[in-house]
C-alpha cells in the first residue's frame, strides 16, 4: 500500500505555509505589520488627521475649534477619519479633507441655508447637516450658531417649540387622587 493522504501530512505538517513571511499588511491602513508587533490602526489623533491641512484649511480648523471650546465643557477625540465634538452626546464631528473641511452637525430642527450641503436623519429627533467648510472666513454665523445650538441640545436640553417626548397617560391621571372618575359621579 502507498503512502496515503495521512502519511503525507505526518510528513509535511504545513506543507503550504510560507515559513519565511515574518509579518503581515493591515486590511484597513495597508501598514506592514511584523510579526508579534502590536497594531492598532483605528487610533488616532487629532494632530494627525489635521497635519495635511493646507494653511488656509488649518487656519479655519483652528478658528472652529478654538470657537466650540468656548461653548464650555466638552469632550474633543479622534475616531478613524473624524475629530468628535461631545458633551452627553456627539453633537457634531469633522472630516478633514483635502480641500475643505466637512462639519457634521446634529440638529433638532431643518436647517436650510446656502452653507448646508445635504441634510440626513439621524434619529427619530435630530438631523444631521453636512457643511463644507473651505476657509477661516466662514466659521462664523450662521454657522457658529448652529454649532451653539447643537452643543446645547447634545445636553438634553430641548427647543422651546420642541413637543414633550411622552404624551400623558389619560388613564393614570384619571387614577390619581383628586378626580373623579365617570363611574364616581353619579
Amino acid at each position: 500500500m502507498g503512502k496515503g493522504f495521512l502519511h503525507r501530512l505526518a510528513e509535511e505538517p504545513f506543507p503550504r505555509q510560507n515559513l519565511r513571511m515574518a509579518g503581515r499588511e493591515c486590511y484597513h491602513c495597508k501598514q506592514w505589520v511584523e510579526r508579534g508587533e502590536e497594531h492598532e490602526c483605528w487610533t488616532t489623533t487629532e494632530a494627525a488627521l489635521t497635519q495635511d491641512l493646507s494653511e488656509d484649511l488649518r487656519d479655519a480648523w483652528e478658528r472652529l475649534r478654538e470657537t466650540v471650546v468656548s461653548f464650555g465643557d466638552q469632550r474633543i477625540y479622534a475616531s478613524h477619519k473624524s475629530i468628535m465634538f461631545s458633551r452627553k452626546h456627539c453633537y457634531f464631528f469633522v472630516r478633514p479633507k483635502k480641500s475643505f473641511l466637512e462639519l457634521c452637525v446634529f440638529l433638532g430642527r431643518m436647517v436650510q441655508a446656502s452653507q448646508v450641503r445635504r441634510v440626513h436623519p439621524a434619529s427619530k429627533s435630530k438631523l444631521v447637516h453636512v457643511v463644507h467648510v473651505r476657509h477661516r472666513d466662514e466659521v462664523e454665523a450662521p454657522i457658529t450658531d448652529w454649532l451653539q445650538e447643537a452643543y446645547h441640545l447634545s445636553d438634553g436640553e430641548l427647543r422651546a417649540d420642541a413637543k414633550p417626548r411622552r404624551k400623558p397617560n389619560k388613564k393614570a391621571a384619571a387614577r390619581r387622587p383628586g378626580n373623579l372618575s365617570r363611574s364616581k359621579r353619579r
